[in-house]
């Protein structure tokens, strides 16, 4: 008797602990399920963003006008005389006439530039270790975003690209662009670039706002040049 009362116990006992680990890992698994769904939903609404702003972009021209020129190399003397020389001309010219054509504000792109090489404006800087990795080059991109960007763009992509200034100016035009057609304002499309798509919807739910320190640092000294005559 005593005997058959302690098999039952035992198979009890060790049937609890089966279903212990069992309800573990299924715990366990549902978490995972819940981390892919989200990691899928975050991809999925950068797809349809991403071919949103395909359909929407509109195709970029570039003009012989004199005067057009003209106005593009007072904005690289401007961003030249700013960087005191460390943002080059052959730079400033490409990102103005870039950003002109893309109907972006060069200045926050150069501005944005500042803030992510620490005015320094060093294309072959390597930002710091991350869980997510380190960013490279002049803008700052990460090795598991700017393939996708590339692709977008219609440019080839190799790690190597990513030191190459012009190659960083594109993305990062081109990125701009992307966010702003997404979001409609700057806030959200700086924040964006800065913490990520999905960072920048937490910020937001966190803060109730997208104005970050971040976007508000951009656009406050990009406002700066608003007396400079910009290209139309």
């Amino acid at each position: 008797m005593k005997k058959g009362i302690a098999f039952i116990l035992t198979v009890l006992l060790t049937s609890a602990i089966i279903l212990f680990f069992y309800t573990k890992h299924l715990d366990s698994r549902l978490n995972e399920l819940e981390h892919e769904n989200t990691l899928l939903n975050a991809q999925n609404r950068q797809l349809q963003a991403e071919s949103t702003y395909q359909i929407e972009k509109v195709d970029v021209k570039l003009t012989g006008d004199y005067n057009y020129w003209a106005s593009i190399e007072e904005l690289a003397k401007t961003m030249v005389d700013d960087s005191e020389g460390r943002f080059k001309k052959t730079w400033a010219i490409y990102l103005a006439n870039e950003a002109t054509q893309y109907d972006l504000d060069p200045f926050i792109v150069y501005e944005l530039l500042k803030v992510e090489t620490g005015h320094t404006f060093d294309p072959e800087l390597v930002g710091p270790d991350t869980i997510y990795g380190n960013a490279y080059g002049m803008s700052q991109f990460m090795k598991n975003t700017a393939p996708w960007i590339a692709e977008m763009a219609g440019l080839p992509y190799e790690d190597d690209l990513l030191f190459d200034p012009y190659y960083s100016m594109q993305l990062a035009i081109v990125y701009l662009d992307f966010l702003y057609h997404k979001y409609d304002n700057w806030d959200e499309a700086l924040t964006a670039y800065n913490r990520g798509m999905t960072g920048m919807e937490n910020y937001k739910a966190a803060n109730g706002s997208a104005r970050s320190q971040y976007a508000d640092q951009i656009l406050r000294r990009a406002e700066r040049y608003d007396s400079i005559a910009m290209v139309n």
